[in-house]
């Protein structure tokens, strides 16, 4: 089970990907995400016409302006400055440190496995929809909805257990026959239209019965669009994938321009194309289509397009164009999982908020299939039951985005920027609290998705506090010259851990007498001196830089790290494999409650360091022998 560590996972398509060895054009990895944002035409028209009803056209041409001039700019701006695959929250994270950051990161991650996780079970059980409405599938099928759902999803999970290879290729062929018969069947529905024009004065005369106000029209579309938000998906996923993305041969890891470029030809496109797909298929479905056929038990409901492929063009190709949809939107959960799979790796472990078997591919798998069972036990695998959690997850990323863009503009003093991604972020912000409004399970899903994730990380960062937290660690010139002077010459390494005062000289000698009495330390021995500056404690695994220096013509080594006690042990133990010399180490008792002190230490990384440093030591070294000493008085 823990074989194939999170190393394995840029295997996989989705979000949050690692960097792969083969890189692609632009166009073919705008199909990887395409398996999540065009498959939504799937269930998006239907979804649709639920929601708006003979709006369904006006309130999807002001999702597609919302697109094109809020998701759109905003997401061009995410690939300029996230272009490692790390998506917005990446952004968030940089622009909110310490433990605020680290908690709103927690709280993002929340929604954004709602969106992937309602991705797979939403996805599987609109595959399930087209199934079971194809006219050649077996009677048994009728009644079957949750079983077929649930054993699509278990084959989500089979593949992963086993590794997903190819997947770019698979999903241009996918992508491309999809849109392909999707045009097909629009463009018969238009020349239907075109030859049967009554159909357009009943759909204006029922609509202007029902709203006899054009104003009235216009504000009810604008208040019912949230409820549209699926049509915005895709978009967090096209700046994660961008290290899938071939770029320049002069592109630098610190300004790939070459990729940046191709990023944003990736979103403009897929906005575009599915643009001009949700306006098309919105208007045909709603011309062509009974109203009664798409709500529940109807033969349109979340399958309007196929419904339309088997009416005008013949069960032959309805089938097949059932079989595509089926595929595309099961290799739709494939991309969610699997960037859900990128995603728990990327910032859980390094946070030190998730357990040691959360790097590994299959533990993983195992927990997000379970969790995809419950939710689609839970809504009956109904696919118009779910929109309203997904498209929360959709929303808040998005949001969150665009808050994103909006802090960057405004520190970069952008004030045109400023102001139009701070639209977006009011406009985003509304159309997110109207549908948390009109449909709050999204917000129950993610809540329990948060209040998970938080759990879970409290009690791993606890568990994990003993462990030594350098991804790696290196003594300057003078630094390293320091420890190897006093292991060659006196055999032996003594070190005082010194907390920095207003480095003055008598703060050094006074500090140095108090410790030679009480400690005991030969008059003769040469010491030098530990200070750990202060970082951001929220930070778990970190890169160690010590740095020697002559201070007051004693000798001092100091660190920038955001937890002291297993910084002194790292460097302890590095000085031992870098010397020979088991170093030993001085310090004073800390003054306080030792109960309030750990709670310093898990907040702030300070607090009872003595016998933390101690315990860190037990626990890395298990020979007694090669442990360095700390003496404490």
């Amino acid at each position: 089970m823990l074989d194939g560590l999170s190393d394995r996972s840029g295997v996989h398509p989705g979000p949050h990907a690692e960097a792969p060895e083969k890189t692609h054009s632009w166009w073919r990895v705008m199909c990887l995400t395409g398996v999540d944002y065009f498959s939504t035409l799937g269930y998006q028209p239907a979804i649709a016409a639920v929601a708006a009803g003979l709006l369904s056209p006006f309130a999807t041409i002001v999702l597609v302006l919302l697109t094109l001039l809020g998701a759109l700019p905003v997401y061009r701006r995410v690939a300029r400055e996230s272009f490692k695959g790390s998506g917005s929250i990446a952004m968030l994270e940089r622009l909110l440190p310490w433990w605020g950051g680290k908690l709103f990161v927690l709280i993002l991650l929340g929604f954004a496995a709602t969106d992937f996780m309602i991705t797979v079970t939403l996805s599987a059980a609109d595959a399930t929809a087209h199934a079971i409405e194809n006219p050649y599938a077996p009677g048994w099928f009728h009644g079957a909805q949750v079983p077929l759902t649930l054993f699509l999803i278990a084959l989500l999970a089979v593949v992963f257990l086993r590794g997903f290879k190819e997947a770019i290729g698979i999903a241009v062929v996918l992508v491309g026959l999809y849109l392909v018969l999707n045009a097909v069947v629009i463009v018969v529905a238009f020349v239907h239209v075109g030859e049967n024009t009554q159909v357009i004065g009943n759909w204006w005369q029922a609509l202007t019965t029902q709203h006899s106000n054009p104003l009235a029209i216009v504000g009810i579309s604008l208040l019912v669009f949230p409820k549209l938000a699926l049509g915005l998906s895709g978009f967090e996923t096209g700046v994660a994938v961008m290290p899938q993305i071939t770029g320049d041969k002069d592109d630098t890891p610190e300004r790939p321009l070459g990729r940046i470029r191709g990023a944003k030809r990736l979103l403009a496109t897929a906005a575009i194309v599915m643009s001009c797909f949700l306006i098309t298929s919105s208007i045909a479905t709603t011309l062509l289509i009974p109203q009664k056929e798409f709500q529940a038990g109807g033969q349109a409901n979340g399958r309007a397009l196929a419904y339309l492929a088997h009416q005008f063009l013949g069960n032959g190709f309805g089938t097949v164009y059932d079989i595509s949809t089926i595929t595309i939107l099961w290799f739709a959960g494939a991309s969610a999982l699997a960037g859900l799979l990128n995603l728990v790796p990327r910032y859980l472990p390094r946070y030190g908020m998730a357990p040691h078997w959360a790097a590994a591919v299959r533990p993983l798998v195992l927990v997000f299939t379970a969790i995809a069972f419950i939710i689609t036990l839970a809504f009956d695998a109904n696919v118009d039951a779910q929109g309203g959690a997904y498209a929360t997850g959709v929303l808040v990323l998005i949001t969150s985005a665009s808050v994103a863009v909006f802090l960057s503009a405004l520190h970069k003093r952008q004030q045109k920027r400023t102001i139009g991604f701070g639209v977006a972020v009011a406009v985003f912000g509304y159309t997110t609290v109207l549908n948390v409004i009109e449909r709050p399970e999204g917000v129950r899903i993610a809540a329990l998705f948060i209040a998970g994730i938080v759990v879970v990380s409290i009690l791993s960062r606890v568990r994990r506090s003993f462990q030594l937290r350098a991804t790696s660690v290196s003594l300057d010139a003078a630094a390293l010259a320091f420890v190897q002077e006093d292991a060659d010459e006196y055999g032996a390494v003594r070190i005082v851990s010194n907390e920095p005062d207003d480095g003055s000289r008598l703060e050094y000698k006074t500090k140095l007498a108090d410790e030679r009495k009480a400690s005991g330390i030969p008059m003769r021995s040469p010491i030098m001196f530990l200070e750990v500056y202060p970082d951001d404690s929220s930070n778990f695994e970190e890169d160690l830089e010590v740095c020697g220096y002559s201070v007051h013509g004693y000798r001092v080594l100091k660190v920038r790290s955001g937890n002291v006690p297993n910084t002194i042990a790292t460097i302890l133990l590095e000085i031992r494999d870098v010397t020979g010399v088991v170093p030993d180490i001085y310090f004073e008792w800390t003054e306080g409650s030792p109960i309030s002190n750990m709670l310093r230490f898990l907040v702030t990384g300070v607090g009872e360091v003595a016998p933390v440093t101690r315990e860190v030591l037990r626990r890395a070294e298990k020979e007694r022998s090669r442990r360095p000493d700390v003496h404490v008085s």
